[in-house]
C-alpha cells in the first residue's frame, strides 16, 4: 500500500492527482473527512464498489451506501431532491452530516448523501469528477484511534486498500 502526506490547509494538486489515478483504476484509497477517516473508491465504479463491500463484509442489498458529492449541485444527479431537501441540504452542508435520500443511484430506494467540510475530501472528489462512495473505517470503542490515527489505520488496513491519504491526526466524531 503506498502513502501520500497531503496537508489539508493546502491540498497539493499533484498529490490529489496520484490519489485520483488510483480510484479511476478501481483501486481502494483510505482519506480523511471532517469526522474519521474513511474507505472510498469511485462510486461509478462497480467493481471497486463490490470490493469496498467485501471489505467491509456488507451486503450492498441490505445496508445504504453513501457517497460523497462537492458540492449540492452534484446531489440531484444522485437522488432525489425536492424543496424541504434542497434547503434541509443547503442549511447543514458542508458538515459532519449524513443524509439519507430517495435515489436515482444504482437502482437502490435508497442514497447516503455527504458533503463533508474537509479540504481534502473536496479536492479529492472534484479532481475525480463524478462522487466516491465512502465508508467509515472500522473503529473499536475500547481503541478509537484505529479510526484517527494514519499510521495504524494504514496498520490495519495494509492488506486491504491501495492508498492511504495522511492527512494527519484525524477526529472522533
Amino acid at each position: 500500500m503506498r502513502r501520500l502526506k497531503i496537508y489539508e490547509e493546502n491540498p497539493s494538486a499533484t498529490e490529489i492527482g496520484k490519489a485520483v489515478e488510483v480510484l479511476r483504476e478501481g483501486g481502494i484509497v483510505i482519506y480523511p473527512t471532517d469526522t474519521i477517516y474513511a474507505l472510498g473508491c469511485d462510486a461509478l465504479n462497480v467493481r471497486a464498489v463490490e470490493r469496498i463491500c467485501r471489505i467491509k463484509g456488507i451486503n450492498p442489498q441490505k445496508v445504504n451506501l453513501s457517497i460523497i458529492c462537492r458540492e449540492l449541485s452534484w446531489v440531484s444527479e444522485y437522488a432525489k431532491l425536492n424543496n424541504l431537501y434542497f434547503k434541509l441540504l443547503k442549511r447543514n452542508l458542508p458538515g459532519a452530516f449524513t443524509f439519507i435520500l430517495p435515489k436515482i443511484y444504482k437502482n437502490r430506494k435508497t442514497v447516503g448523501v455527504r458533503i463533508p467540510d474537509h479540504a481534502i475530501t473536496l479536492s479529492l472528489v472534484e479532481a475525480l469528477g463524478n462522487p466516491l462512495l465512502t465508508t467509515s473505517v472500522s473503529v473499536d470503542d475500547e481503541e478509537p484511534e484505529y479510526g484517527t490515527d494514519p499510521e495504524l489505520i494504514a496498520e490495519r488496513y495494509e492488506s486491504v486498500a491501495d492508498l492511504i491519504i495522511d492527512g494527519g491526526e484525524g477526529g472522533t466524531i
